[in-house]
Parts: C-alpha cells; sequence; structure tokens
C-alpha cells in the first residue's frame, strides 16, 4: 500500500510561527480532508509537501523515498494551487495529453464536464471552467498523491458534487488531501480530516469538535 508519510513539519514566517511539529499522512486509496481558518498555514504547508516551500524543518517520504528536491516528486506528487496553473496560449486537448496518461486522457476525452472546452486555450475560459479543466487534469495525473487546494472556488453545487464523485472515484488509484473553505464538502468525501488551528494539526470527527475548537460557531 503506498503512503505519503510527512513528519516533523515546522515553518516561521518573521517572529510567527505558522506550522508547529506537524504530521500527517495519506494512504492510497484514502481522502484526507484540511480544515483551517485563513491564515493558518494550509496553503504553506501544501507548499511544503509538494517542494516549492521549504520548512525550517522537515521529513518527507513516498514509500521508501525520502524526498529532497522537485525531482523527487515527479510522478509520486501533484499540486493543485489556488492560482491559476494553464499556460495561456496551448488547447485544453493538449494539455490533457501533457498532463495524463494514454489511459486518463481517454477517460478525460468522454469527461462530459470537460468535453465543452476541449478546442479552446485557458484564456478563452471563465474562472469556474479554468478551475475544472484544473482540477480534472491534476486528480487524473500520473502521481500517486495529489494535493488540492481550494478545488471548489468559484464553482457550483452541481459542479462540486460532480467534482467530489470524481474525486472519490480517482482515490482508489491514489491518495488524495483536500483543503477547502466549503467543509461540508469536504467533510462528505473525506476520510479522515485534520483542522489546523494555532500552528497545531488536530484530527477531527465530527462538527461537534470543529464548533470545539471554534472553526464552525457554536450555533450550527
Amino acid at each position: 500500500m503506498s503512503k505519503l508519510h510527512v513528519d516533523s513539519i515546522t515553518k516561521s514566517f518573521d517572529e510567527k510561527k505558522v506550522l508547529k511539529d506537524i504530521y500527517i499522512s495519506c494512504e492510497k486509496g484514502k481522502v484526507v480532508g484540511l480544515l483551517g481558518r485563513n491564515g493558518t498555514g494550509k496553503s504553506t504547508l501544501l507548499k511544503i509537501i509538494f517542494g516549492i516551500e521549504k520548512g525550517d524543518s522537515q521529513f518527507i517520504r513516498v514509500d521508501n523515498k525520502v524526498l529532497q528536491n522537485q525531482m523527487d516528486r515527479k510522478g509520486r506528487i501533484a499540486y493543485l494551487p489556488q492560482y491559476s496553473l494553464l499556460p495561456r496560449g496551448v488547447k485544453v486537448k493538449d494539455m490533457i495529453m501533457l498532463f495524463c496518461t494514454k489511459e486518463n486522457s481517454d477517460t478525460l476525452f468522454e469527461s462530459e464536464l470537460i468535453k465543452p472546452f476541449l478546442h479552446k486555450t485557458s484564456k478563452h475560459l471563465s474562472a469556474g471552467e479554468k478551475k475544472i479543466v484544473e482540477v480534472l487534469l491534476i486528480i487524473h495525473s500520473d502521481s500517486k498523491f495529489v494535493l488540492l487546494d481550494e478545488p471548489f472556488n468559484t464553482l457550483s453545487p452541481k459542479i462540486t458534487f460532480q467534482l467530489q464523485e470524481i474525486i472519490r472515484e480517482q482515490s482508489k488509484q491514489k491518495g488524495i488531501i483536500i483543503s477547502d473553505h466549503r467543509f461540508q464538502e469536504v467533510l462528505d468525501i473525506s476520510d479522515e480530516v485534520y483542522l489546523l488551528s494555532n500552528g497545531y494539526l488536530k484530527q477531527i470527527k465530527d462538527l461537534k469538535e470543529l464548533q470545539q475548537y471554534n472553526y464552525l460557531p457554536k450555533s450550527i
């Protein structure tokens, strides 16, 4: 069983310690949810795991391979950032073949979600359309683990539900860590949920615990 192991992550900005000895793991076949208020360090944690941000201390391993640099992540970890990652002048159908294996490319070419955009370039897509394409490309990429930062942002409930189903289906082949402010959508598809608060990561069992840690108001 393939496993992503993240341990001893600390990170400070100026004098403020944002991440304090963070541990999190994810196995193939699982969706792990990551919740937290704005500015608590969720995106920073995902960037450190992906290797584009350096922790003050860190230990990241996939199976028996300790990840030291960006090349070590290739084929092991894929990352959806909050900002758009699509090149402006490339058609969506060409991006699919760049990002995905032949098998996954064939799957995406048949996807009703992405078919309307196949012959468009990203500069002709709305923010929501770009998000759909980006999420589908990343979760169908040839990586053992996928990190999704705000995948449901700007999307309608109907599209969000369709993407949730695809994420669950893809999680049979890979491990997925997902962070989004739409907490219910994260809870609905996650096997484990963690809350990042005051620099520490706490495993969460239910809505009551999210209220207890002041992530949700007590009246919900």
